[in-house]
């Protein structure tokens, strides 16, 4: 058995743990005894809400015995893998506290730093995020694509995203519900509650290590992030393909005003065939029309993903000691 936790103070906070995880069979178990360690001698009330999205592996079972042993643990097993922000987004859905702090399985997260969280929530803060301060530990390739996505995301959209942050964060139980009513099926959630606009202060930290297995975000993952960031945040790329046809119109125009200035000045047999340029021309042209087409086309197919209205995602069994009240947000 675990340490006792610390009895909650009556009237004392209530804070809900949203932890989504996928294949973490190797990581889980030593996770919950490292949460265990940090809030079991905290004075608030802890709910954890463990969001299941869809492991192939034993992370099921693992998190069962879990569950068994700690009675403030409720698991949510989605019927089929959705993602980490619809993940989250069940978890968030699912949670009644007067906090909610997400943070990832894996021990990246530190959950060390949920005293300070707290602290600062209870000053007054609705939001409290936490900015990566990478180390030399994190690869060139990873600091140079997350220095490039938050430089190009804040300069192509109107809403700021704090460069570094991630899902480690906490919120009120105000900004929580206003975050569960933005149902939009593409979902960047560290977006969405830097647009809220709700008071914020902002946590830096050092990710640790994981404790097992590897990370589950591949680079497909990373760039399906990204485009879902940049395409609901902004409308900068349409723009790009209306500028991009306005420079070749005036190309055009000069082009045009060249080749009349050999008939003006009676110099029009000096003019070359100039079947080179002319494809030249029409391949940059046919180039641009075509990525212009594509970028609406984008925008076109998110408009399609919500028209739809499908679930964000959906619950297959929820496992908790304590009794479960329906969700005004769940499966939406």
């Amino acid at each position: 058995m675990s340490l006792s936790p610390h009895p909650a103070v009556e009237n004392s906070p209530k804070v809900d743990l949203v932890i989504p995880v996928y294949n973490e069979e190797e990581a889980i178990a030593a996770f919950h005894r490292r949460l265990r360690a940090v809030i079991d001698p905290l004075p608030y009330s802890f709910t954890i809400l463990y969001v299941n999205d869809g492991s192939k592996d034993a992370t099921a079972e693992r998190l069962t015995e879990i569950a068994a042993d700690d009675r403030r643990v409720t698991v949510i097993e989605l019927s089929r893998n959705f993602g980490h922000q619809a993940a989250l987004t069940a978890g968030l859905d699912h949670s009644r506290g007067d906090f909610v702090i997400s943070l990832d399985g894996d021990g990246e997260h530190p959950p060390e730093m949920i005293p300070q969280m707290m602290q600062l929530a209870l000053n007054g803060y609705e939001v409290v995020l936490t900015q990566r301060v990478e180390g030399q530990q994190a690869g060139w390739f990873k600091r140079w694509t997350s220095d490039a996505f938050y430089r190009w995301l804040n300069r192509l959209s109107n809403t700021r995203i704090l460069p570094g942050s991630g899902d480690f964060r906490l919120l009120s139980r105000k900004a929580a519900d206003a975050l569960c009513q933005m149902r939009e099926y593409q979902r960047f959630l560290r977006g969405m509650v830097a647009w809220m606009g709700f008071q914020t202060v902002i946590l830096p930290y050092s990710p640790a290590q994981r404790i097992a297995g590897h990370s589950k975000y591949s680079l497909r993952k990373m760039l399906k992030l990204a485009a879902d960031a940049l395409f609901s945040f902004s409308l900068a790329p349409l723009f790009i393909g209306i500028s991009l046809g306005g420079v070749f119109l005036l190309l055009a125009l000069i082009e045009v005003i060249y080749v009349l200035s050999f008939w003006v000045t009676n110099r029009q047999d000096t003019l070359a065939p100039g079947w080179s340029s002319l494809m030249f021309v029409l391949l940059v042209v046919g180039g641009v029309l075509m990525i212009t087409l594509g970028i609406i086309g984008v925008y076109v197919g998110f408009i399609f993903q919500e028209v739809k209205r499908r679930p964000i995602y959906f619950v297959r069994r929820i496992l908790s000691s304590a009794e479960e009240s329906a969700s005004p947000h769940e499966q939406a």
